[in-house]
């Protein structure tokens, strides 16, 4: 596929259909995440793939609005967690190239270590269409309602999370992509969608702010 074509393709996709994938494929889109950029190519990220029936069963009560709102998006065979490794990126600049040896978090003018994951995961998300599939990303989240508490709530959801699957404490999950055959009857995309599409125009400043 020409990669404009890729890149006009792609969108998030909640609604599959239950069709497996290759090992192969599944290894072409895994391993198109290390081609992603990182800072000082420290590489500080990690991805769990969910692969196996059992092990994506234990996932998804993670998900529960998720699940709720599109259901089928549990026939996905191809499950991955992206995780973000900041202690990576601290070392790393504290080596002798770069110099950063108080480790500080307040030299790096963003948290590069999501940047860059977020980045390793865009990668997975167009080769999966590439390879003909589609994928959607999407957060990690706990139930909310009227009592929700986001400070005590989502820490300690990600906690449960991490602790399932025997995440060491140092790696953040920044969301999870499922991966795989849209559904026969998926409905086409809403109208609404591209009228909300921001054109050129309206968020590229040339030169200087609010020159387009």
């Amino acid at each position: 596929m020409q990669f404009a074509e890729v890149i006009r393709r792609r969108r998030m996709v909640r609604h599959y259909a239950d069709r497996p994938l290759s090992p192969e494929v599944i290894e072409t889109i895994l391993a198109s995440a290390l081609r992603a950029p990182s800072a000082g190519f420290s590489q500080g990220w990690a991805f769990l793939a969910l692969t196996e029936p059992a092990d994506r069963a234990r996932f998804w009560p993670f998900v529960p609005t998720r699940v709720a709102q599109t259901p089928t998006m549990q026939n996905a065979p191809l499950v991955v967690v992206p995780l973000a490794h900041k202690a990576a990126y601290l070392a790393r600049y504290a080596e002798a190239d770069k110099g950063w040896t108080d480790r500080s978090e307040a030299r790096w003018p963003a948290p590069y270590w999501y940047v860059d994951t977020g980045m390793a995961a865009l990668m997975m998300l167009l080769t999966a269409v590439d390879e003909g599939l589609d994928a959607c990303f999407f957060g990690i989240m706990p139930a909310t309602g009227e009592d929700f508490r986001p400070e005590v709530d989502v820490p300690a959801h990600t906690a449960a999370f991490k602790a399932e699957f025997g995440i060491p404490d140092e790696y953040a999950p920044i969301g999870g992509i499922c991966v795989g055959y849209r559904a026969d009857d998926l409905a086409p995309q809403n109208p609404a969608v591209a009228a909300r599409r921001r054109d050129v125009g309206a968020v590229v400043h040339r030169g200087q702010w609010g020159t387009t």
